[in-house]
């Protein structure tokens, strides 16, 4: 596994044990005790500062910013019920597949 997958694995278990901390202790417990909008919203709020460190050459601030986004992704997963394990699942499904065909065989969007 690469460092990468290690830490997003100890990262995984941390947010599962946060479930049952204290909103007023944690963060962590707070962002999922608000719910999905709260962990969307900050997941949003973080993707803009990656977008924005990526825009401006500043590579630091990308490897920053994008452990930040990973962190809400992975805080949104959780206060939304979906498994990693889902998500690997869809990756996994899309393993050579050409990503404009994925693309073009996905279902459009439900309003």
């Amino acid at each position: 596994m690469s460092r990468l997958g290690e830490a997003v694995a100890r990262l995984e278990a941390v947010i599962a044990a946060r479930r049952e901390a204290s909103p007023e202790s944690s963060w962590t417990a707070r962002l999922l005790h608000d719910g999905p909008p709260r962990a969307a919203r900050k997941l949003g709020e973080e993707a803009v500062e990656a977008v924005v460190a990526a825009v401006s050459g500043d590579r630091e601030g990308l490897a920053d910013e994008a452990a930040d986004v990973l962190y809400h992704l992975l805080v949104l997963l959780a206060a939304a019920d979906v498994a990693p394990d889902e998500v690997a699942a869809r990756l996994e499904a899309r393993e050579g597949v050409s990503g404009l065909a994925e693309k073009a065989g996905r279902k459009p969007p439900q309003a």
